[in-house]
C-alpha cells in the first residue's frame, strides 16, 4: 500500500484546457498568428509552457520567448477563470488526507501557476505542491529530480511513493525515479496511447485511487 502519492496537476486533478487555450491563443493573437483549436493545444501540452508555445507556434515566429512572456502574463491573470477539479478529486483529496496518505502535486506547468491553483483548489489538502523550477537546476518531467526533491521533502519512500497522471511524461517521469506510476484516463491522452507509452495500471474514477492506500 501506498504511503505518499504524488499527482500530476494538469488532466489529472484539473481540467485546465479552456484556460490554456485562452492564454496559448491570446498569445498568438497578439503576434498576428492564427489560433489553436482546444484539441491542438491539448496534444501542445505536458513538457511545460515554453514547449507548449513553441509548438502552437510552429517555427512562425523567431522568438518564442516574446510570446511566452504575453503567455505568462495572461495566464498568470487568467489561469483559474475556467479551470476546474474534475469530478471525484475533492472527495479524493479529503479522504486521503484522512488515512494519513501524504500528497503532493508535481507539474512542468510553470511555478507561479502550480501554486497559485493548488492553493485556489485544493487549500489544505496538499502538503507540497511543485512546478517547473529548471532556472534553479532542477530538471523538468520526465527527469526524475523534481520526483526526488519532493520525495526527500516528504521523507518519501521509492517502494511507498506512488506518482498518478494522465501522459507518456508521467508515464516516464516515474519509470526514471524508480516508482509506481498510475494512468489515470479522464485526461489529455487516451489510455490506447498510454497503453502504448508503457501504461500499466489504470483508474477511470478518482475514488478508484483509494483502493491503492
Amino acid at each position: 500500500m501506498y504511503k505518499t502519492i504524488v499527482f500530476d496537476l494538469d488532466g489529472t486533478l484539473l481540467d485546465t484546457l479552456e484556460d490554456l487555450t485562452d492564454a496559448t491563443n491570446f498569445a498568438l493573437t497578439k503576434f498576428g498568428l492564427p489560433s489553436r483549436s482546444q484539441e491542438e493545444v491539448c496534444s501542445f501540452v505536458g513538457n511545460g509552457i515554453f514547449k507548449l508555445m513553441e509548438r502552437a507556434i510552429g517555427g512562425r515566429l523567431p522568438n518564442v520567448e516574446e510570446a511566452l512572456a504575453v503567455f505568462k502574463d495572461y495566464y498568470a491573470k487568467h489561469c483559474a477563470e475556467k479551470t476546474k477539479p474534475y469530478e471525484g478529486i475533492l472527495p479524493l483529496l479529503q479522504a486521503l488526507k484522512e488515512r494519513g496518505v501524504q500528497t503532493a502535486v508535481l507539474s512542468n506547468k510553470a511555478d507561479f501557476a502550480v501554486k497559485e491553483l493548488a492553493k485556489t483548489y485544493f487549500d489544505g489538502l496538499l502538503l507540497l505542491a511543485v512546478g517547473e523550477n529548471e532556472a534553479l537546476g532542477i530538471r523538468k518531467k520526465p527527469m526524475p529530480d523534481a520526483l526526488f526533491s519532493v520525495m526527500k521533502t516528504l521523507q518519501a519512500e521509492p517502494q511507498t511513493t506512488l506518482y498518478v497522471g494522465d501522459s507518456e511524461v508521467d508515464i516516464q517521469t516515474a519509470k526514471n525515479a524508480g516508482i509506481d506510476c498510475l494512468c489515470v484516463t479522464w485526461g489529455f491522452r487516451t489510455r490506447d496511447f498510454l497503453e502504448a507509452q508503457g501504461g500499466k495500471i489504470f483508474v477511470d474514477h478518482p475514488k478508484e485511487i483509494l483502493s491503492f492506500c
